[in-house]
């Protein structure tokens, strides 16, 4: 039995913006440390899906161990932990910082500190972490390494005199990198002989292994052929491997206190590997359970129909093993009039909405239809009643409603100067509230409470295009707020389409209903009888779009004679199309749904 001294661990993540090079620095660490040989080194060998390279973003949080022989002699072992940069996936960020003591804060030294770099910073600062700056692209001609790490000092407060200048596309002073990280960063602490406690940090579904658990050891040893116990559903397993990543998956006999790595037992069930749970040995269980970490809660939800009603099963399967991958993906059953059976999903954005509806038509081969995203609203009903609203197909008739609220958010904005006017005009325009405007040189930061709602749709796209990409963007739940919100039917040929009823405040609810009426009207096609698309509130109709009937010439064979049987033939088709118009059904094709879904402000 192998021991490492807890003394030679270091267990850091790498956490920064997006794009500041968190994944090309875990390669240049894994290529530094001989991990992998230079036949199997890739770009972003930590982004293992297909979406991830293709993006050129990390969505899932990946861990690698890596043995150092440091300049003091001894040999190290270090636990790395890349970390996503979008405010989407936060979550995977907050649980890789519970299992490791310090962190690597990257910053483009020519871009500076971003909002999600503050955002990442505080999240490291309340676990306790000791944070090591590393200034990116200094072989970058716009780098001006001293300009950032004085932007370090202004808006983190971190001392960054000592900040290691790095490049990582190049491998330029990457040992330097080495050296902090065992010199800077405390070892974990642990104690071999306590009762096993180790923390469920992450888990996933291999079609092979079954359920891969990624676990931090924080006291005890996790042995092959151990009975455990999750402390929280309580579950019992029997330990089938132990190992650690290597990248690759190398199984090893143990893991002691503050060793970081996985274990398999045969697990089949999701509902068994609880995100932060705590797992210990069944015959010498521990006192108390650890902290683990707050619940995620979903912020937008959106139904997802299969386009062929037989994929029900296969998707509802689908659904499981993706959430066993992601903790932060909730849903569950529903049916619509127009859609059939289907699920209502949340996700933390809808970055994380388009990638899961990504990886379910790639890895399962499903096609899908989503409909429109909506956020969680809470209503309040005249008999006293609290119902949390998912679906706005489901909001009852205005006169049992008390009252309303909807969630807000307090965002951080971080823009040039230039640009500082049309983000300002673009958060009024959404019913932004102004909380502060400070600057740091050339920049500004701007914080604001905005209504969920205005964000969910597109505004990252439009922040990013009047900013000309410079804007970055991070926001938290900042709690509901009473609101003038309406619900919006659609109605096709008089018959509401309940998969296109969407919530919005007063204010906009006409620009927003027309919109979507003159949109459906370019994707339905037309049909031999005039179709009525309306957009109404209750029985009011507030928009409304005719999409013309096919007129099919019945008069084409009548030659000649008297105009009486012209007159006859239109007569007969007239009393024909409007009986259409009563019997006759809009078939919505799928591509209209898609489209009109896809609203424009």
């Amino acid at each position: 039995m192998t021991t490492t001294p807890t003394e030679l661990i270091r267990n850091f993540s790498i956490i920064a913006h997006i794009d500041h090079g968190k994944s090309t620095l875990a390669d240049r660490l894994i290529q530094a440390t001989g991990a992998l040989t230079a036949r199997e080194m890739t770009e972003q060998v930590l982004d293992n899906m297909d979406i991830e390279k293709e993006r050129g973003i990390t969505i899932k949080a990946q861990t690698v161990r890596l043995t150092y022989p440091a300049h003091d002699g001894k040999t190290y072992i270090l636990n790395l932990m890349d970390t996503p940069g979008h405010v989407d996936f936060a979550y995977e960020v907050s649980r890789s910082l519970a299992a490791c003591e310090g962190s690597l804060l990257v910053v483009d030294a020519s871009q500076g500190v971003e909002a999600q770099t503050l955002a990442n910073v505080y999240q490291a600062i309340e676990a306790n972490h000791e944070i090591v700056p590393v200034l990116n692209k200094i072989d970058l001609p716009a780098a001006e390494p001293e300009r950032v790490k004085q932007q370090i000092e202004d808006v983190i407060g971190l001392n960054a005199s000592d900040a290691v200048e790095i490049s990582a596309k190049t491998g330029q002073n990457i040992g330097a990198v080495l050296e902090a990280l065992v010199t800077r960063l405390p070892p974990p602490l642990g104690d071999e002989n306590a009762p096993l406690t180790a923390l469920l940090v992450d888990s996933w579904y291999d079609q092979y292994l079954g359920v891969i658990i990624l676990v931090r050891v924080k006291n005890g040893r996790l042995r092959r052929g151990q009975r455990i116990r999750m402390m929280s559903t309580g579950a019992v397993h029997t330990v089938d491997q132990v190992g650690v990543f290597v990248p690759k998956l190398r199984p090893e006999a143990d893991l002691g206190p503050g060793e970081i790595g996985y274990i398999t037992a045969a697990i089949k069930t999701v509902a068994d590997c609880k995100i932060g749970d705590t797992i210990t040995d069944d015959r010498i269980p521990a006192a108390a359970a650890l902290p683990g970490f707050k619940a995620s809660v979903p912020v937008v939800w959106c139904g997802l129909y299969p386009v062929d009603a037989d994929d029900f099963e296969k998707l509802r399967d689908s659904l499981g093993k993706l959430r066993l991958n992601d903790a932060s993906f909730h849903f569950e059953p529903e049916t619509s009039a127009a859609l059939g059976f289907g699920f209502r999903c949340g996700f933390l954005g809808l970055l994380h909405l388009e990638i899961i509806q990504e990886r379910l038509s790639r890895e399962f081969d499903l096609d899908l239809i989503a409909t429109a995203p909506s956020v969680v609203y809470r209503l309040y009903k005249t008999n006293g009643e609290a119902i949390e609203l998912h679906n706005p197909a489901d909001m009852p008739d205005g006169s049992a409603i008390d009252h309303i609220e909807e969630p807000w958010i307090k965002a951080t904005i971080m823009v040039p100067d230039d640009h500082l006017g049309s983000v300002l005009a673009l958060c009024n325009e959404r019913r932004g509230q102004q909380v502060d405007l400070t600057y740091v040189g050339n920049r500004a930061m701007a914080v604001y409470r905005l209504p969920l709602n205005e964000v969910v749709f597109d505004f990252y796209d439009k922040l990013k295009s009047i900013s000309r990409g410079y804007a970055s963007f991070d926001y938290q739940m900042d709690g509901y707020v009473e609101s003038d919100l309406v619900k919006i039917s659609i109605l096709v040929n008089q018959e509401p389409v309940d998969a296109l009823a969407f919530i919005s405040h007063r204010s906009v609810a006409e620009i927003r209903a027309r919109t979507i009426c003159s949109k459906l009207k370019d994707l339905i096609p037309r049909q031999l009888f005039k179709i009525a698309i309306q957009a109404a509130i209750g029985s009011r109709v507030i928009a409304r779009e005719t999409i013309g009937a096919l007129s099919k010439d019945v008069t084409a064979k009548c030659y000649g004679g008297d105009v009486s049987r012209k007159r006859k033939l239109l007569e007969k088709q007239k009393e024909g199309k409007k009986r259409m118009r009563q019997f006759g059904r809009v078939e919505i094709p799928q591509t209209a749904f898609l489209a009109a879904l896809k609203m424009d402000s």
